[in-house]
């Protein structure tokens, strides 16, 4: 699959041989109230700037719900550190460095930070939430109100394969759908009241099996340790794909929606229209019978260099009247140009574009004799610095 070799030459960017990490001084206490009883807080009340997110009464744009101005998302994925450690291993004795990391995504002019949970870090082994990690995810919504960020919140990762525990592993089809209900169940529950969460992801990347082939590993793909891709089922059992993928959203929509019916909810996709294109079927995920309970589209591109045409012509199969979102996007096989004219022509049908940060500014590239990776990512920063104002000041070119 062609998007997770996408996803192996981003670690190779993402994973520098060099380990720096700026220690930083926190200047202000956490404001977050702690429960004495060690549940997991709820979100304090939030600072007034931030409306909440919506689509629009025809369900095409975002909507700041108060003022009901048009909202365009311009983001990052801040999937890991520049050392590769997720974002639960570092968030508890390091919280200073996210603190300043969410600061410089700010000064780059984002106004979306997708986060990437990892299932076992939030449901331990008696089938229970969490209620330390719990605290810490009300804690990094806080500091997405104090900053002025809004979060996609994306769920049920196993990017780490050996941090998957042997009795989540072993589950079926139901017991691990259960687990996953519970999971946003607690999530949706802890980030309830706050405007700063813009959506929760259900997972990145979900796949299904053939309908003639049963599958034996839940996850797809090793590349550089971590593993993007995840099955929602190992065998079809005689059910059509769209069958299983709408029980699947369904069941966890209404775990969600049991706790929070405020915030919008999506599935980040393989673009497979891209993939096989011009032979391109219908969006599994995205389809009448399947996506009826997500919000919106999104949708993960890495165009090709000469072919940006081509990934314009993939985008248009996922614009099916409902927002669109360009949940990944790097220069990995394009220049920075190419993506940046793939952005301008995406123009007309998408909604808001997320790109990538891992922790190091411009100026710390800037600083470094730097190889190619660091090349490309220091070029990349100060385009989509400059691209801000531009994509933020007049919003998408609907008309």
């Amino acid at each position: 699959m062609k998007s997770i070799f996408a996803k192996m030459e981003l670690s190779r960017v993402a994973f520098p041989v060099v380990f720096l990490i700026t220690q930083v001084t926190l200047l202000q206490a956490d404001p977050l109230t702690e429960r004495s009883n060690g549940s997991p807080p709820g979100v304090s009340a939030p600072e007034p700037e931030l409306e909440w997110i919506r689509p629009d009464k025809d369900g095409n744009r975002f909507v700041r719900h108060e003022s009901g101005a048009e909202f365009v998302v311009w983001g990052v994925n801040y999937d890991h550190d520049r050392s590769g450690r997720l974002i639960e291993d570092y968030w508890n004795e390091e919280w200073p460095t996210i603190v300043e990391d969410f600061k410089e995504i700010k000064s780059l002019g984002a106004n979306v930070v997708r986060v990437h949970l990892q299932t076992a870090k939030f449901i331990k082994a008696s089938y229970e939430p969490n209620g330390s990690a719990l605290k810490q995810l009300a804690r990094l919504v806080r500091l997405a109100e104090q900053t002025g960020l809004y979060l996609d919140i994306t769920g049920l990762g196993c990017y780490h394969k050996q941090d998957v525990p042997d009795w989540y592993d072993a589950m079926d089809e139901t017991d691990r759908w259960d687990v996953q209900a519970l999971f946003w169940r607690s999530v949706a529950e802890t980030c309830a009241q706050s405007p700063a969460v813009f959506c929760y992801d259900l997972m990145n990347e979900p796949i299904l099996p053939g309908a003639k082939k049963k599958e034996t590993d839940w996850l797809a793909g090793d590349f550089a340790g971590s593993h993007f891709v995840q099955r929602i089922t190992l065998d079809l059992a005689g059910r059509s794909r769209k069958q299983v993928a709408k029980a699947w959203v369904d069941k966890l929509v209404s775990a969600i929606q049991g706790q929070d019916d405020r915030h919008m909810i999506t599935v980040g996709v393989i673009p497979w229209a891209h993939h096989f294109f011009p032979n391109a079927n219908q969006p599994i995920f995205y389809s009448k019978e399947t996506g009826g309970n997500l919000d919106f589209t999104s949708v993960h591109f890495y165009p090709k260099k000469g072919e940006v045409s081509k990934a314009l012509a993939a985008l248009a199969v996922y614009n099916v009247g409902k927002p669109l979102v360009i949940e990944e996007m790097f220069p990995l096989k394009c220049s920075v140009q190419e993506l940046g004219a793939f952005i301008d022509g995406s123009r007309k049908i998408a909604d808001g574009w997320i790109s990538f940060y891992w922790g190091k500014t411009i100026e710390e590239f800037a600083a470094e004799d730097l190889n190619l990776p660091g090349a490309l990512t220091k070029n990349w920063l100060e385009y989509f610095r400059m691209k801000a104002p531009e994509i933020l000041g007049t919003g998408n070119e609907r008309n």
